[in-house]
């Protein structure tokens, strides 16, 4: 996404945000809202193409959904938090490219799985989940730990990203060895298609939530909400709308196995490989209020969302509100 390049023209606009964003005058209310519609529809063809190119890929090679999920769809969702996090950091703006891992994650669990839950209710007991579950819960406590050292360095950076790459090769090596793909979920499509779909789509995800993202912000500004709220609704949420329609499609498809995988392998890589690839640019420093409120709150969701898994089973509509409404409320209380 582009809220960041753009600041790289002015570096003092890193004080906010959003100070890309036109004057109200210069884009008209109309434009806007044909952008953002159109912004809405990309996300929701690119998100239907991803998760049936990603499900064509898994029947293909034969792994179980919920591998893909952790990997490609997961993996592919999170550029755009790599692209805001990576230039933040070269900008000198460590806070936005920390609280963006920290702030997605979050939004991940409470938000994207309470809509996806709350549009299909989810069984949870899916093979492999567990060891993923687990090395996701091991991730967040590295965080925490990493936000008591309060600096992410090079060589830290360096070995979240062998991390990575060692779990990526497990679960797939292990997704190989596990369960068939499940024959319900028989989708197939030709090598071209297969790729195109998986590209096109995730083009059209990064693109759309641009557009979303932008659009918003000038409506928002002109029609007189304040610069505080639109950073805490749209930007927060901005780099997370890939995530949100993909899972949400594959909700609506009743792959429950690519919703759940995509926010874990997302929530996975975001850290691992997010915050290591821009340790590894440049290191960054961690700011105490994040360290001390932010990452804990994202610990405890992870928890949270691990008895649900794990203990409970299944992700009903209960479970989605109760999600739904920490996020309100965690929102209102940064407001």
């Amino acid at each position: 996404m582009n809220i960041l390049v753009r600041c790289a023209w002015d570096p003092s606009n890193l004080a906010h945000p959003l100070s890309h964003v036109a004057e109200p005058g210069r884009a008209s209310l109309l434009f806007d809202a044909g952008l953002f519609l159109l912004g809405l529809l990309l996300l929701f063809i690119g998100g239907e193409l991803f998760v049936r190119g990603a499900v064509s890929l898994a029947n293909r090679l034969s792994l179980p959904p919920l591998i893909i999920g952790l990997t490609v769809v997961g993996f592919g969702t999170s550029t755009p938090e790599l692209l805001v996090s990576v230039e933040a950091a070269l900008l000198g703006s460590p806070d936005i490219a920390v609280g963006n891992v920290v702030g997605s994650n979050t939004a991940n669990i409470l938000l994207i799985l309470g809509l996806s839950a709350l549009i299909s209710p989810m069984a949870t007991r899916i093979a492999g989940l567990r060891r993923d579950i687990a090395v996701l819960i091991a991730v967040a406590v590295l965080m925490l730990g990493l936000g008591f050292l309060e600096v992410v360095g090079r060589i830290a950076g360096t070995a979240m990203l062998t991390l990575l790459a060692a779990y990526v090769i497990y679960a797939v090596l292990s997704g190989r060895r596990g369960q068939p793909p499940d024959a319900e979920m028989a989708i197939h499509m030709p090598g071209w298609r297969e790729a195109a779909a998986i590209v096109g789509g995730l083009s059209m995800l990064i693109v759309g939530a641009d557009f979303l993202v932008d659009s918003s912000t000038r409506i928002a500004r002109l029609i007189g909400v304040s610069e505080a709220v639109i950073g805490l609704t749209v930007v927060a949420v901005g780099t997370s709308l890939p995530e949100l329609a993909t899972s949400v499609i594959a909700a609506f498809r009743r792959h429950s196995e690519v919703a759940l995988g995509n926010v874990v392998g997302s929530n996975i890589f975001n850290i691992l490989g997010v915050l290591g690839v821009t340790a590894i640019v440049q290191p960054v420093p961690i700011a105490r209020q994040i360290a001390i409120f932010d990452i804990p709150l994202m610990l405890a969701a992870t928890f949270a969302i691990a008895v649900v898994i794990l203990i409970l089973g299944q992700m009903t509509r209960g479970t989605a509100v109760v999600l739904l409404g920490v996020y309100a409320g965690y929102v209102v209380f940064l407001f």
